[in-house]
């Protein structure tokens, strides 16, 4: 990810990992770019978690901050600011003024999220998510 991309989205993460640091918690080891590299990574190349490089970080931490960030609703705080000044750019109004419902929604939820990095490196966006939990060996 590019500098000018980290810096559109690294408040988010940084105020996230704030608000988790204090007495009886771990040391931070991984930096949250490459987190967030390695999430991108899955997410591009539709590999499993266990798949996952080992120039990321371990995939069960990778797999753990995505979880985290799903289900406290981090991703939704990167993904809206990012939703709007992407529809800005193309003149249109930031807030969405129409929905499709799709009734035969199957499979994971992550699945049907829009792709972070496809919505800042261009300006149309779909999304495919990322595959669910990783094994447990």
């Amino acid at each position: 990810m590019s500098d000018a991309r980290w810096a559109l989205i690294e408040p988010v993460f940084t105020a996230w990992r704030a608000r988790r640091t204090g007495p009886g918690t771990a040391a931070r080891v991984h930096d949250l770019r490459e987190i967030v590299n390695a999430i991108l990574y899955v997410n591009r190349t539709g590999i499993p978690w266990e798949y996952l490089p080992h120039d990321f970080p371990p995939f069960k931490t990778v797999y753990d901050y995505y979880a985290k960030w799903e289900a406290d609703g981090t991703t939704q705080q990167v993904h809206d600011p990012l939703r709007d000044k992407t529809r800005r750019a193309q003149g249109r109004s930031a807030g969405p003024t129409a929905a499709v419902v799709d009734a035969n929604r199957n499979g994971h939820p992550a699945r049907n999220r829009l792709n972070i990095d496809q919505m800042l490196s261009r300006s149309s966006y779909q999304g495919q998510g990322c595959h669910g939990p990783p094994e447990e060996r």
